[in-house]
């Protein structure tokens, strides 16, 4: 990433409390890091930690307790069409086949076009998440990989700015999801999207992003931010350099410790 790249969004010193029956549970705590323009960010931590609050905050579907979410220096009030959300769900509508699926946001308000606009835009991204042939089929005929593929074209067709995805590849196996990692990147050459992923797998994160956010055991804080020295596109068998192990076991540890510090955490509150 070019280190003049724009910042598009600011978390700035960002706390969140839930309340519950217990009194008010802080998740996250005094939280700030800025998003470029143009970058792959991944937030990974342990579970529970608040890692999806953090895209949830941006996605605008929820609101800080303390400090700001800023988008292009206004505070984020809500939801917006410059932000397509991905969860790992893959978040289709079951009565509606993939080509309907794809041109649904094209023909709400806040995206809509003309039909000749959204048969060519979900023309374009059903060739480029190879969903072509299955134009006329409805999502419980698809895989697992083909129906976040059609999330993922969903959300790209009513061209967010930015792109929020919570797990997306979670559930998928681990061929179908090596798979969709690289149809990821192969259609992220093609659009300047800024990402940030929320992700369990350290491999994934180190192999997709170009940063990565490591937060601690809630209340969640940065515990590192670090750069990923990889260039774009990734090449192939990149994952079993040295290089990568390397990024691994050190990101791997600080995760691991998270994790410990959350057992521990879990022991003095039931005691």
């Amino acid at each position: 990433m070019n280190a003049a790249a724009q910042v598009r969004v600011r978390f700035d010193g960002v706390g969140v409390e839930f309340p519950t029956e217990q009194g008010p549970m802080r998740v996250l705590d005094h939280v700030s890091f800025d998003l470029h323009q143009g970058e792959f960010v991944s937030v990974i931590g342990p579970s529970g930690c608040g890692k999806s609050t953090l895209m949830n905050l941006l996605a605008g579907f929820l609101q800080p307790t303390q400090g700001r979410v800023l988008l292009d220096g206004r505070e984020v009030q809500g939801p917006g069409p410059d932000r397509g959300v991905i969860f790992q769900e893959y978040g289709v509508f079951p009565w509606l086949t993939v080509r309907q699926n794809i041109e649904f946001g094209m023909k709400l308000a806040a995206n809509k076009v003309p039909a000749a606009q959204r048969a060519q835009t979900a023309d374009k991204y059903m060739q480029l998440m190879g969903l072509s042939d299955f134009a006329g089929h409805f999502p419980k005929h698809l895989s697992g990989g083909m129906r976040q593929r059609l999330a993922i074209a969903r959300a790209y067709a009513v061209n967010p700015e930015f792109l929020l995805m919570d797990e997306p590849f979670g559930a998928l196996d681990a061929q179908t999801r090596s798979a969709m990692q690289d149809l990821l990147l192969q259609v992220l050459q093609t659009e300047n999207k800024t990402v940030m992923l929320i992700t369990h797998s350290v491999d994934e994160a180190i192999y997709l992003s170009g940063r990565i956010i490591v937060v601690s055991a809630r209340p969640a804080t940065i515990r590192a931010d670090i750069h990923v020295p990889f260039p774009y596109p990734r090449p192939p068998g990149i994952a079993d350099t040295p290089e990568f192990a390397q990024l691994r076991s050190h990101i791997r540890a600080l995760v691991m410790q998270e994790y410990a510090a959350q057992v521990q955490q879990s022991i003095r509150q039931s005691d």
